[in-house]
């Protein structure tokens, strides 16, 4: 049986952040993870996990100015300090609570730099996080996102994440496959899950339409769960969505796992 885990930035999100780490486990989740933990301490993140008897399993690095549209640093020139900056940052996050794995974020590509050029920039970049993580044990995740969501998002496609990750050359990174994004940009994901097991270290879900719950859209997630066991996949796959209505009403479709 998959072993799931909260997303805390899109789930429980009827609770301010701090109280969302109780309510997972009140809903029956032994682990989370959150985009951008930064708006808490690492102190307060560390506590709030102990509180709840809650594992972190995944961070983002910072990503820029969010509210202003920004999607990441990770490809934009001129930004190397701030992306060491967050390196340094999250690194320390991860250290005070155990988590494990880092997800990058490439950015949107300006349009006055060659993709090929975006890219070698996020590579330099993320080889210097990852051998910066390497040393605490902690993964570099690289996620493709859908450009109907992001316009422009650099690493859009789960090839191109991975010719990345060809080029970073360290072997602590792998990819993070958001089964929703990838969905959307190479349709059907069931076929590929074989291929790409070796190189994924963590994955997200949402269906489509809409980026809701499983069961609400097109994307047939019993035959995907059940390929993820029969692949022997171990990693654990994360509730990444906008809830339909309620966060506890939206979990009624993880009762035949939980009984399983």
């Amino acid at each position: 049986m998959p072993k799931f885990c909260a997303n805390l930035s899109l789930l429980f999100t009827e609770h301010p952040l701090e109280q969302r780490f109780q309510a997972a486990a009140d809903a029956g989740f032994d682990a989370v993870e959150i985009q951008f933990p930064y708006s808490l301490s690492a102190a307060e993140l560390q506590q709030q996990l102990h509180s709840a008897k809650q594992q972190l399993v995944l961070i983002n690095l910072p990503a820029g100015d969010w509210q202003a549209g920004e999607r990441g640093i990770a490809c934009l020139p001129e930004r190397d300090q701030e992306f060491r900056d967050g390196v340094e940052q999250a690194l320390a996050y991860a250290i005070a609570t155990g988590c494990r794995q880092i997800n990058c974020l490439a950015g949107i590509r300006p349009a006055t730099l060659s993709a090929d050029a975006a890219l070698e920039i996020m590579a330099e970049r993320c080889r210097y996080a990852a051998i910066k993580l390497d040393h605490q044990g902690i993964q570099l995740n690289i996620e493709a996102i859908n450009s109907f969501d992001i316009p422009g998002f650099l690493i859009n496609n789960s090839s191109l994440a991975l010719e990345l990750i060809e080029r970073i050359g360290q072997d602590n990174v792998r990819l993070q496959y958001d089964l929703y994004h990838m969905h959307r940009m190479e349709g059907p994901v069931l076929e590929r899950l074989a291929q790409l097991l070796p190189k994924i270290g963590h994955i997200q879900l949402a269906d489509h339409p809409g980026r809701h719950e499983p069961g609400t859209g097109e994307i047939d997630y019993p035959a995907l769960l059940a390929e993820l066991d029969r692949l022997g996949y171990t990693g654990r796959v994360a509730l990444e969505y906008n809830p339909k209505q309620s966060t506890l009403a939206g979990l009624d479709w993880l009762a035949p796992y939980r009984n399983d």
